[in-house]
């Protein structure tokens, strides 16, 4: 059940990363600065590799015995994507420096997703 959630969760995401980055790419250009219109396109990057992160962690909860470390695995990364990725959607629209406090939260929340799948799939 836990693998097929992160799959869907995963897809979702990945669907609204393609949306989010044609956003930036014909929406925004010309309409923030290129610093600004970099960070955005930083965010859309991670976005859409823990997207795809997240469909793994989901494809190997189906084939193996979901661990909770496995489904941590997820959940962090959607947390990460959330400050991370989200962060820098805000903060490029907005303008607000500040915001750029959260996005090491994010990165910090990726790293531990990926630590958590790769000892899930040591142990698997």
């Amino acid at each position: 059940m836990i693998g097929k959630t992160f799959i869907i969760i995963g897809a979702i995401n990945a669907f609204l990363t393609v949306a989010i980055g044609a956003f930036g790419a014909h929406g925004l250009k010309g309409k923030i600065t290129d610093d600004l219109l970099t960070i955005y396109q930083t965010g859309v990057q991670y976005h859409m590799f823990h997207s795809l992160g997240l469909i793994a962690v989901g494809i190997l909860a189906s084939k193996m015995a979901s661990t909770a470390m496995l489904t941590w695995s997820g959940w962090a990364m959607l947390i990460g994507i959330i400050l991370f990725s989200g962060s820098l959607y805000v903060l490029s629209l907005s303008g607000i420096r500040v915001l750029g406090a959260i996005t090491p939260f994010g990165g910090v929340a990726f790293l531990i997703g990926w630590a958590l799948l790769a000892i899930a799939a040591y142990r698997g």
